[in-house]
């Protein structure tokens, strides 16, 4: 999954841009996905070749159907119980090197037709195959949109003229959808540090059963 999918942002909001330039592989991108016994967990990497351990996390933060739920740190992962009938959502920043700030924001599930996390891709019909990009509410148009599967299925989305992206899913087990973006402007400040290079990864997550 490449880490240098650019965002392309049609408006400014809220004087906010986001920057069309290639982004260097800086970080791994972190995804969710279920695990046994109810739960699910954090990972990061690309599904082709996980880390052994998530990069050091600052500020992680779950929530399901609106609610908090608590993310346990173990053995290099966070676990998440799952229950309630809506989307998991997990963020964290990750403070780099070389004045790099990045904000993750994943999600599991494709049920939920409204966003949640700042960047988000969010399915136009509940469980469907076609998302638009959201950046604070508002609909966004991704340049592509970066696809890996659990079977080792993988592709580039390019989205149509409105902006919206659509995925077959000729496999059964899951997907997972990428964007990044660099935020223009001033940068950050993040415990007390200037931050100059501010980046935003969102990652979607779900699973398709066995036909």
């Amino acid at each position: 999954m490449s880490r240098t999918a650019p965002l392309l942002l049609r408006a400014a909001l809220a004087g906010l841009a986001l920057g069309t330039a290639a982004l260097p592989a800086a970080a791994d991108a972190l995804w969710l996905q279920p695990a046994r016994g109810g739960q699910a967990e954090v990972r990061a990497g690309t599904l082709a070749k996980p880390l052994a351990a998530l990069p050091a996390l600052k500020d992680p933060k779950a929530s399901q159907g609106g609610q908090p739920v608590a993310a346990r740190a173990e053995a290099g992962r966070f676990a998440i119980d799952t229950g309630a009938d809506a989307d998991l959502r997990f963020t964290a920043v990750r403070p780099g090197a070389q004045g790099v700030l990045t904000h993750y924001q994943a999600r599991l599930g494709r049920r939920d037709t409204a966003p949640a996390n700042d960047l988000e891709l969010v399915p136009t019909t509940p469980g469907g195959n076609t998302f638009r990009l959201m950046w604070k509410g508002k609909a966004v148009s991704a340049a592509q949109v970066e696809v890996e599967t659990s079977e080792g299925w993988s592709r580039t989305l390019r989205p149509d003229a409105d902006g919206s992206v659509t995925l077959t899913t000729p496999f059964p087990g899951l997907y997972v959808l990428e964007v990044s973006a660099r935020v223009d402007g001033k940068g950050a400040s993040f415990e007390g540090q200037d931050y100059p290079d501010v980046r935003h990864t969102a990652t979607l997550s779900f699973e398709v059963p066995a036909r």
